[in-house]
């Protein structure tokens, strides 16, 4: 497995970083393609940084399931180093795509959960293993396109309805006509919640 990279951006204050904020995106995809993503929320968290790793190769199409565990396994690692570099604790994670897969699949299993978690064109994998292994319960953001055909916008729902049985507190936002992408409703959506979540 090819260890990540961190593109990063911030803290936009030019403060030390209080926050971190991981910017997911999807197998064999360069970080930097998120990290855009950045300067729009920062006005949300002047003193986060983002991080965007590039994704790990260690995708098996024919299991989705096994390439998001071997990728959360990467990201817990990034994660954990880079928290202890910036001497904090308070983080969220935001994902598009199969980021999202495996922002959902590993913060909801972390001892130390973050904040909240955004999921951009997402969906929940490996559902059933949940209850088992869920180990915090953070705010979650499903922002989906309706006219997403790569991941259908069913899976938005699928996922809303698992977590919140499982107390996890879920919230759909469709983006409208939008496909496999991240559009204005979902990241003013993804804006107010990590304005909330860190205040």
């Amino acid at each position: 497995m090819t260890p990540l990279s961190n593109p990063c951006w911030g803290p936009a204050s030019g403060a030390k970083a209080k926050q971190l904020v991981v910017l997911c995106h999807g197998t064999d995809a360069d970080g930097g393609e998120l990290i855009e993503l950045a300067p729009i929320f920062a006005d949300a968290r002047p003193d986060a940084l983002f991080l965007a790793p590039d994704a790990p190769d260690c995708a098996e199409p024919a299991r989705l399931g096994a390439g998001v565990r071997c990728a959360a396994g990467a990201l817990d690692g990034l994660i954990d180093a880079e928290l202890a570099r910036l001497e904090i604790s308070d983080y969220a994670m935001v994902g598009f795509g199969e980021g999202a897969m495996t922002a959902l699949f590993s913060g909801l299993r972390r001892a130390k959960g973050p904040k909240a978690i955004v999921s951009f064109a997402g969906a929940l994998v490996d559902p059933e293993s949940l209850a088992a292994d869920l180990k915090c319960r953070p705010p979650v953001l499903l922002a989906h396109g309706v006219e997403d055909y790569i991941v259908q916008p069913y899976r938005a729902r699928e996922a809303e309805r698992v977590l919140r049985a499982a107390g996890v507190p879920a919230k759909v936002v469709f983006e409208p006509e939008m496909g496999h992408g991240i559009g204005q409703v979902g990241l003013a959506a993804a804006a107010d919640l990590l304005a909330r979540v860190f205040a």
